[in-house]
């Protein structure tokens, strides 16, 4: 009766049954694949290798013996920070004397020297940062010319990224008042 009719499309819920088994040894046989992207939490779509939203490459799932040893590995991570914040609950940090000199380091204390306020001292601070970083960058060592030209491409985006931060402090900087000016 099958004969009959040669070019009959199967419905499309019941797929033919030669190809059911030999797609449920297949996919038995395939190591299952993550089902969120590790770098932005992301959903995969279906059947893709790649992450829509980031681009990295879709990892292959965990087997059962992979997963049993992440959770000894999550288990001796946790009793590792337990044992460290129960050493530091241990310190007596009352007891601890500290020099002086370390108050003038205090962030309400810079705050009040300088006359600042606090958005306008953190730009400050972060542009102290990229500054040391511009410098830093200075100290990698170029074989080629290529090498040198992006040592330097590195040291102006250090140095654009400070003038940006050197502004937002003068842009969020508090008016002084005229009796102040005086």
């Amino acid at each position: 009766m099958a004969e009959l009719a040669h070019s009959a499309q199967p419905e499309f819920w019941r797929p033919p049954s030669p190809k059911v088994e030999t797609e449920a040894l297949v996919s038995e046989s395939m190591p299952t694949m993550a089902e969120a992207c590790p770098r932005c939490r992301t959903e995969f779509l279906l059947g893709s290798r790649f992450c829509h939203t980031c681009g990295g490459k879709r990892p292959e799932g965990l087997s059962p013996n992979a997963q049993a040893d992440a959770v000894v590995v999550a288990r001796l991570w946790e009793r590792g920070v337990q044992s460290l914040q129960s050493f530091i609950a241990s310190i007596p940090w009352r007891n601890l004397k500290f020099p002086t000199w370390l108050r003038h380091l205090h962030f309400h204390a810079i705050k009040d020297r300088t006359g600042l306020s606090t958005g306008s001292l953190i730009a400050f601070v972060v542009g102290l940062a990229c500054v040391a970083g511009a410098l830093l960058v200075g100290l990698l060592t170029a074989k080629t010319l290529v090498d040198w030209q992006a040592i330097q491409f590195y040291r102006a985006e250090w140095l654009l990224a400070a003038t940006a931060s050197f502004v937002a402090g003068i842009l969020l900087k508090k008016q002084s008042s005229p009796s102040d000016r005086d």
